[in-house]
């Protein structure tokens, strides 16, 4: 199993053995069940699709999804996502999946949505430096110049400028596992992963850890 889906708790801190304090991200992932094995044979490539259990139940599931959960006998879940697995691989519908399947000292890649900010300036979606902020200055955040006037007389594709910030899917890369508790299933990864409390997170195995 190649990764796991799951839900940000929070950050805070733990200590070593050596006594050194070290920054982490708390991540309940799953338990996850089976929804749907994809094969070469049926799909053209090996996969599971895993639905990540809740406490609460999904609500307001249309007719397709109802009959998707229905033909892998599972309640129904709001979050599915699909992860690659090995050929050979015995995993069938309504297998669960816990936090067991990560253990410490492993590297992983975490893939989420990242805070929304809303509409920022330069200055706070790029970081410009600004103007002078003194001395009769008029130019304080303004973005400066975008482009030429008289040729080409248009501004170049991809021009920093202010704009929506955030909301966006990011992935961290080579988070280092610190601590598996899986009674609770819960991840202590190093570092920070991204999105707000609650958001949900998708944790593979990292690809060059």
């Amino acid at each position: 199993m190649q990764g796991m889906l799951g839900r940000k708790l929070g950050i805070t801190q733990i200590f070593g053995d050596d006594g050194t304090m070290i920054p982490v991200t708390v991540v309940k992932a799953g338990p996850c069940l089976v929804v749907q094995r994809k094969t070469k044979d049926t799909d053209g490539y090996e996969a599971v699709q895993l639905g990540l259990v809740e406490e609460r139940p999904a609500r307001h599931v249309t007719k397709p999804q109802a009959g998707h959960f229905k033909k892998a006998g599972l309640a129904p879940v709001r979050r599915v996502m699909e992860f690659k697995i090995d050929d050979g691989d015995e995993v069938k519908a309504g297998d669960e999946v816990k936090a067991s399947i990560f253990q410490p000292n492993e590297y992983v890649d975490v893939v989420g949505t990242g805070k929304g900010k809303g509409f920022l300036g330069v200055v706070g979606r790029h970081g410009f430096r600004g103007g002078a902020a003194s001395h009769g200055s008029m130019f304080h955040r303004a973005p400066g110049s975008i482009g030429a006037s008289s040729y080409p007389s248009r501004v170049f594709p991809g021009m920093k400028m202010g704009g929506r910030t955030g909301g966006r899917r990011v992935t961290v890369k080579n988070l280092l596992v610190v601590k598996v508790d899986e009674e609770q299933n819960l991840l202590y990864i190093r570092g920070a992963v991204p999105g707000g409390k609650g958001s949900y997170v998708a944790i593979k195995r990292a690809k060059r850890g």
